[in-house]
Parts: structure tokens; C-alpha cells; sequence
């Protein structure tokens, strides 16, 4: 599995690394099973974040009723009756036993719809602050392993303490709490695999945290579907449990980005975590210590070591960062207004899923399916596509799919539910591939310093766009447009803001700001020079 690179303490007549890739890649190989495995552990948080993210669906769905008495159209309860709310209690009857819903347990089917979707709303309100206040630790104080280590435990123990709520509100602040801690888990997961590997297996390593994504979210209709007629509070105990034992693994068995480690100045720890996850054989550890550190001392940006171990006084120097460079600032914006797009349609529609009248377990499985070609696809065209196309690509098909569905909803002749399931599921799939493309162009657009904090405002600008999506899949119950029309034009449209940005595959990752505005002139001055030729 690992490149027969050559390490360069066998001759002492090689010329040193030029960059932090080529000493990674020089003395550990681009990819070895050592690096596979750290890989697959770190991505396995995906299951549990895709777990909390979809849980709602299955927790806080409105139930099945029926008539207590004789269904005719004389008596009080019949079929043409669709509001219980105007039903005296006697009458009719939940299907299932009360507890199988948040909705039922605490006779939420006749409030407000800002109470009934409130707990989903905390949620991704708690994502958006959890976001903004811990982006930037993993970039500057805590690191990747860290981060991951305190959102996983945070989500874990939200989750736990989830099953014991009292009432409506108690349960909407815990899954604050909860989507407050799952903030950084999909960020840190991706930022920290990617960073163990070589250049060539960058884009590949990316998508298996999408797979574990995927994976969690594929297991929550079967769960669901084994615990139905079961309380609800059963689903979250399944979850929580197997997330605080991943927490452990974390804790003993993941390793610190060495990238980190590298730009914070602790170049000892950097070689440590480099030794055990290398794949290229070594001499002697002696030689193959020395080697490693006069690598690093040789490389054109490193800075003195007490440079970087002072405390900063703002977290979110980073983020200054980004925004005080012109070109920083012009990226950060476009992959935000893409991602904002793509979050309307991936959080958007398998809500939208019950105004197509279909099965809730099936529906959500078929969703979740679409992340295995979206997936697949991109793992073996990653090396082969531009980055830039690709999000265009398929931002606009899934704009097209989504409008179209809008059209057949408008039409009145004929039954087209199955083609709107079909147009559905192309949109959703889309969206799901338009994602991975864009954090895997997300962290070739930005250096080592800043790189966690630009995914963490891309992804947070995905939530965003999941907070407005419920807003609009209520509107569209009366009108498609708000729901489908929009999606569609939302995501086509913004994901025209990736035109003006380079094109980012097959190149070096950069560690500091400098380097990568370096990188940036000189492209510039070679699409000049041939269009001057």
C-alpha cells in the first residue's frame, strides 16, 4: 500500500526536503497501514455525528391516529378529518403507545410549530455557536486529537442525558448541548486524517470520513425500525453508549496531526507521532531522528520554537488571519456561499421526504444509500477531477433535479410520485457529492495554520443552510417553491462562486500564509505568461 519512496538518511548526497510534504512523505511514505489505520479510527466519528444529526427524524416525528368510534362522515372522528385538534380527546387515539414520539409523550400535536421543531432547531442553533467558539482551538491551542477527543465526550454525555428529559424544553436545551459538542467532530475528523498521509492519497483519505458518515446515517432507519413501538428514548441510549467508548479509543489510540505539532514549534513530538505511523523501513533511530530534525530545520519557514509556544490571547487569530488577506478572504467567501447552497438541499431534503408520502424507514434508507455513489464516485475520481468543474458539476445538477420536481408537482395530470423520488434522490445525491468535493477543495485552498478554521466556517455555513431548510420544507407543503423551487435555484446559483478560484488538484499543501500567497503569485504569473505566448 505504501510508495517505494526512498528515505533520504540512506545518502547523504540527497538534497534536503523542500517542504513539509516532502519530509512527511520522504521518511513515513505517502501511505502505509499504519496510516490506514489511524485514518479509519478517526473517520469512524462520523457515525455517531450522522447519528445525532438525523436522530430527529425518527424521535420527534408526529404519529399515526385513528378514530376510537365509528368512522362515518355523521360522527364526530371520520377519515376526512385530518386535524385531531379540533377532536375532543375521546375520540380518537394514537396508533402506536404515546411514547414512541416526543410529539405524543408530551401532547405536542396541537401546539405551535415553532414548539414542535424546536428541539431540531436547538440543534443546529447549537452547531452554529459551537462552531463559531471552538473552530479555532483545534488550530491553535488544542489541536485536531484534542478537539475530537472533547466534542465526541461532549456529544456522548448530551446524549445520555437526553434520555432522562422531563419536558419539551429541557430536551431542546440538551440537544443545544448536543449539536454544540458535535460542532467540530466532522471538521477536526477530516482536517486530521488528511494530514497523516501524503499529498498523492490526500483526496481518497478525505472521503472515508463521508463513509463513515454515511454509515451512521444508514444506521438509524434499521435501528429505528427495531425499536418501533418502543420509546423513543431507547434510540438515544443505542447511540450514546458506543460513542463514549469511541471517546476511549481516541483518547489511547489516535495520534496528534504532526503537521500541528510541526507549525506550533514542538518538532519532538512531530518526530514521536512520524515513527509510528512510518511506512518506509529506517536504519537506526538515531539516524533516523537526526535526519527527521535537520529536515525540519531545513525547511525555508520554520521559526524558532518559543515563537510558537507563547500564548495567544485570541482564539481566534486565525480567523483574523483569513480575513486580513485579500485572497484568503475571496476563497472564504466562496466556499461559504457554496456550502450555504449545499446545506439547504442536504439537510433539506430528507425532510422534505414526507411531502412525497413515503414510507419514513424506506425514505431515509434510500437517502442514506446516495451517500455510497456520491462516495465511491468521488473516491475514484478524486485524482482524476478538477475540483473546481466537479463543484460546479454537480451543484448544478442538483439544482436542475430539484427544480424539476417543483415542475411535476404542478402538473396535474398523472401520478409522478415515483420520478419525484427519483429526482429526489439525484438532488440528494448531488448535494452529497457537491460536499465532498467541496471540503476536499476546502483544505488545498488553505494553508496548515488556518486550514481547520476555513473548514469550520465552510461547514458552518452547510448548517446554516440547515437551519433555513425546515423554514422552507413548511412553506413548500402549501407551495413547492419555497421548498423544492428554492433549493434548486439556491444551490445552481451559488455554486457559480467557485469560478474564480484556482484549481487546487494534484498540488502541495502549503503550512503558512506566506507560502501559499508565494504559490498563488507565482500561478498567476504562469497563466500570464502563456496567455502573453
Amino acid at each position: 500500500m505504501a510508495e517505494s519512496t526512498r528515505p533520504l538518511l540512506t545518502d547523504s548526497n540527497s538534497p534536503p526536503p523542500r517542504s513539509l510534504d516532502d519530509t512527511i512523505e520522504t521518511y513515513i511514505g505517502s501511505f502505509g497501514w499504519a496510516q490506514f489505520l489511524q485514518a479509519a479510527l478517526v473517520s469512524f466519528s462520523g457515525v455517531f455525528d450522522a447519528q445525532q444529526t438525523f436522530i430527529s427524524v425518527f424521535t420527534d416525528f408526529e404519529p399515526t391516529w385513528h378514530c376510537t368510534g365509528r368512522s362515518e362522515p355523521g360522527s364526530i372522528c371520520h377519515e376526512s378529518v385530518s386535524n385531531i385538534c379540533i377532536l375532543p380527546k375521546t375520540a380518537w387515539s394514537w396508533d402506536f403507545l404515546p411514547h414512541v414520539s416526543v410529539i405524543s409523550e408530551w401532547n405536542l400535536q396541537c401546539a405551535g410549530s415553532f414548539v414542535k421543531g424546536l428541539p431540531e432547531s436547538s440543534f443546529f442553533v447549537g452547531c452554529l455557536i459551537g462552531g463559531l467558539i471552538l473552530s479555532t482551538l483545534a488550530d491553535s491551542s488544542l489541536g485536531r486529537k484534542n478537539m475530537l477527543f472533547l466534542s465526541c465526550l461532549v456529544m456522548s454525555l448530551s446524549t445520555m442525558l437526553t434520555v432522562f428529559s422531563p419536558n419539551i424544553w429541557v430536551y431542546a436545551f440538551l440537544r443545544f448541548v448536543n449539536g454544540f459538542g458535535r460542532a467540530t467532530i466532522g471538521t477536526c475528523a477530516l482536517v486530521l486524517s488528511t494530514e497523516l498521509v501524503g499529498k498523492k492519497w490526500r483526496g481518497r483519505v478525505g472521503i472515508m470520513s463521508f463513509f463513515g458518515f454515511m454509515l451512521g446515517f444508514l444506521s438509524l432507519p434499521f435501528m429505528a425500525y427495531i425499536n418501533r413501538g418502543n420509546s423513543w428514548r431507547v434510540l438515544y441510549i443505542w447511540t450514546s453508549i458506543p460513542t463514549m467508548l469511541y471517546c476511549v479509543l481516541v483518547r489511547f489510540f489516535v495520534c496528534e496531526s504532526p503537521r500541528w505539532l510541526f507549525v506550533r514549534g514542538r518538532r519532538e513530538e512531530a518526530i514521536s507521532i512520524l515513527k509510528k505511523v512510518a511506512s518506509i523501513p529506517k536504519t537506526s533511530d538515531v539516524n533516523y531522528d537526526g535526519a527527521i530534525f535537520m529536515s525540519f530545520s531545513s525547511l525555508p519557514f520554520e521559526k524558532e520554537e518559543e515563537d510558537y509556544e507563547k500564548p495567544s490571547v485570541n482564539i481566534y487569530e486565525s480567523m483574523k488571519v483569513l480575513v486580513g488577506k485579500r485572497w484568503a478572504l475571496k476563497r472564504l467567501s466562496a466556499v461559504m456561499a457554496v456550502a450555504f447552497g449545499i446545506g439547504l438541499v442536504y439537510y433539506g431534503m430528507p425532510l422534505a421526504l414526507s411531502d412525497l408520502d413515503f414510507n419514513i424507514y424506506l425514505s431515509a434508507a434510500f437517502n442514506a444509500l446516495m451517500d455510497l455513489p456520491a462516495n465511491l464516485i468521488t473516491l475514484f475520481l478524486v485524482d482524476k477531477l478538477s475540483r473546481r468543474n466537479a463543484l460546479i458539476g454537480f451543484t448544478a445538477l442538483g439544482g436542475v433535479s430539484s427544480v424539476l420536481i417543483f415542475a411535476l408537482q404542478n402538473m396535474r395530470i398523472g401520478n409522478h410520485g415515483a420520478l419525484q423520488l427519483a429526482l429526489e434522490l439525484i438532488s440528494y445525491f448531488s448535494a452529497c457529492s457537491a460536499f465532498n468535493m467541496e471540503m476536499i477543495y476546502t483544505i488545498e485552498l488553505f494553508p496548515t495554520c488556518v486550514r481547520n478554521s476555513a473548514i469550520a466556517m465552510a461547514r458552518q455555513a452547510l448548517v446554516l443552510g440547515g437551519v433555513f431548510s425546515p423554514i422552507m420544507v413548511a412553506a413548500g407543503r402549501k407551495n413547492g417553491f419555497w421548498s423544492f423551487g428554492l433549493f434548486g435555484l439556491a444551490i445552481g446559483l451559488l455554486g457559480l462562486c467557485v469560478v474564480g478560484l484556482p484549481e487546487t488538484r494534484g498540488s502541495d499543501l502549503c503550512d503558512t500564509m506566506d507560502e501559499e500567497e508565494c504559490k498563488d503569485r507565482q500561478s498567476n504569473n504562469l497563466i500570464v505568461n502563456d496567455v502573453i505566448a
